[in-house]
């Protein structure tokens, strides 16, 4: 399940392109979805474009008195 925090929304890729990321993806035992981050990523720090990465979602049950 995606983080909350998430930005969710549609993505048309050409077949070709879909299929060369999932194939990427499963090499790096990744996503499909987290391997486009990582490669938008990239592609901005190409750029001179540094985004900072977001806090990771907390996991698990949340400590007694929460």
């Amino acid at each position: 399940m995606a983080s909350p925090k998430k930005k969710a929304f549609a993505l048309r890729l050409d077949p070709a392109v879909h299929a060369a990321v999932e194939r990427l993806a499963a090499d790096e035992l990744r996503s499909a979805n987290a391997e486009i981050e990582i490669l938008l990523r990239e592609a901005l720090k190409a750029r001179g474009i540094l985004v900072e990465k977001s806090r990771p979602a907390r996991r698990g049950r949340p400590p007694k008195g929460e």
